[in-house]
């Protein structure tokens, strides 16, 4: 069967969403502007809002694609592996070097937790369904996946695997400047 071609239209709105998500990992929700995207997509300015109603739609779809292509990428993982080195494949891939420095194309999560709940609805809606797909895919990966017990420790550990990925980056990165910041 013939897979039927793409309409320009639906060509040029992935051109934005892609250009969106790997601006959003480098410079965060805040320090990425439409202009910008839309230079860096090819495009100018002005055919922006044909294609998105406002720019927290844009930053929502984003956020939703970098999780999706971190989660597939990570499925991949996890397919190619062993079945009982699956976990640890997946961890070695998450936690890895060229992972923790790809900025761009690395975890959403790392890159923007901290920013996330300061956007609007929906862009915290969409990571949310991508980290608990993130963390439905390193559940299934346990040796006694679907027993009650295992399902409602990884359920109550699921905070813990999110503040990992926003710690990660500094963690695990030489140099990177470390600076504490007390509650008042």
């Amino acid at each position: 069967m013939k897979r039927t071609p793409r309409t320009y239209e639906e060509a040029t709105h992935e051109r934005i969403v892609v250009a969106a998500a790997r601006a959003i990992r480098r410079s965060g929700y805040n320090g990425t502007g439409v202009a910008g995207i839309m230079k860096d997509a090819g495009l100018t300015h002005g055919g922006f809002y044909a294609h998105f109603g406002s720019r927290e739609a844009m930053l929502a779809e984003a956020a939703d694609r970098a999780g999706a292509k971190g989660l597939a990428g990570l499925a991949r993982v996890v397919t190619a592996a062993p079945p009982m080195k699956a976990l640890e494949a997946l961890l070695q891939a998450y936690l890895s070097k060229a992972q923790v420095e790809a900025a761009e194309t690395g975890c959403p999560v790392a890159a923007l937790g901290s920013e996330t709940s300061r956007q609007s609805p929906d862009v915290p809606h969409a990571v949310t369904r991508r980290i608990k797909g993130l963390i439905d895919l390193v559940a299934r990966q346990s040796p006694d996946w679907g027993s009650r017990t295992r399902t409602s420790t990884l359920s109550s550990r699921s905070p813990r695997w999110s503040a990992h990925c926003c710690w990660r980056v500094p963690l695990m990165t030489p140099g990177f400047p470390m600076r504490c910041a007390r509650r008042r």
